[in-house]
């Protein structure tokens, strides 16, 4: 495969607008563009859901990656309205594309769903998100379990650029928010810091009687008033949000209740002691199986993630909660005697699966024990 263009014909009655797909070990793919025309470069990962491809898209966890599906269709339901509920998208992971661009096997330029507003192909060129079409995924995602994620260029009209090394740079710095804003009315006040947040995961809270103060990732939150703390999920490397970490050291020196999700696990890790490593080719799926640590529980969760937390390094007082049966990688901690827990996996994931939605409850529960 290395250095043959693989290309298939172009859909029936449109002229051929082809696009490189380069890696950085030079292996090449030729396809058709169907997104905005302009040559880009970021990190290369793939998702192997079968559905859900606008909240992957705007999910803020794959800042300046370039994105495989490897479902063979992609377009056919289209993309829906960007209606607005309680201050957040009510279809998406947030307000924009976070994508660097696209790759697919298949794009269906006919969309067929009750609730389509727009094609994809027309949201990408809107948002200036390149895309591709006509690669074979199949080939594409075995090289880079092979070979491991690395940088990628998307060439459109030869107009060549440079790799770009994303893990190098503050993702989480570009996504999160920069200002202070407040999601619902309820009786739980949570502060939750924003690395990168999913808009579910302010749904999930906000559903459970919780008022969400929504602060920045480097924001010094320990003289606020609250309940719990939520510590979400984010691009690239966790090690590089020190002041994040600083902060989150500290809070583990209190009582209140700690949840923290994806980059929230890896963050509390590394506060608490801990060490982080970046995965082979990472977790980015609907699909993954993870054990809950002392019992035959078994959960199918979603995840996207690229590093993953080290829970061997941590000292006695923590304790694994959930393991990875792919790989045996860590997928949750817990502290023995105060209510901090965190996942690696997404809880909250739209669009599913939703198993371990009462984790949710559990955090809750926690902050109203905490609170008698």
């Amino acid at each position: 495969m290395t250095g043959k263009p693989f290309i298939t014909p172009a859909p029936p009655g449109e002229a051929s607008q082809p696009i490189q797909l380069i890696l950085q070990d030079g292996t090449t793919f030729t396809g058709h563009s169907f997104g905005y025309r302009e040559s880009i470069s970021g990190e290369i990962v793939f998702n192997t859901a079968m559905s859900g491809y606008p909240e992957s898209l705007t999910d803020p966890s794959y800042k300046g990656q370039i994105l495989v599906l490897t479902y063979p269709l992609i377009g056919n339901y289209g993309v829906p309205p960007m209606h607005e509920e309680g201050g957040l998208r009510q279809f998406f992971e947030s307000e924009n594309i976070h994508v660097k661009g696209l790759v697919i096997s298949e794009y269906s330029r006919e969309s067929s769903h009750w609730n389509s507003w727009k094609t994809l192909s027309g949201w990408l060129i809107e948002n200036k998100i390149p895309a591709i079409s006509g690669i074979d995924t199949r080939a594409l995602t075995i090289h880079l379990r092979e070979n491991g994620v690395m940088s990628a260029k998307m060439i459109f009209n030869n107009a060549d650029t440079e790799f770009i090394e994303s893990d190098k740079l503050n993702m989480v710095e570009k996504v999160s928010t920069k200002e202070i804003i407040t999601y619902g009315s309820g009786r739980y006040r949570i502060v939750l810091v924003d690395c990168g947040v999913k808009s579910n995961i302010i749904k999930r809270l906000v559903f459970r009687d919780a008022t969400v103060i929504r602060v920045p990732w480097d924001y010094n939150y320990l003289d606020m008033e609250y309940d719990g703390l939520f510590i979400t999920n984010g691009p690239g490397d966790p090690a590089m949000l020190t002041p994040t970490i600083e902060y989150l050291s500290v809070a583990l020196k209190r009582d209140k209740p700690i949840f923290g999700i994806c980059m929230g696990n890896q963050l509390i890790t590394l506060a608490a002691g801990g060490t982080t490593h970046k995965l082979p080719y990472g977790h980015r799926s609907h699909n993954q199986p993870v054990l809950m640590k002392g019992t035959n529980r078994c959960f199918i969760t979603s995840q996207n993630h690229g590093f993953v937390a080290d829970a061997s390094a941590l000292g006695d007082e923590w304790e694994e909660l959930f393991v990875n049966l792919n790989d045996q990688t860590n997928e949750g901690l817990r502290h023995r005697t105060k209510p901090f827990f965190s996942t690696q996996f997404h809880p909250e994931a739209s669009s599913g699966p939703t198993d371990t939605d009462f984790l949710f409850d559990d955090f809750i529960e926690n902050i109203k024990k905490s609170s008698k």
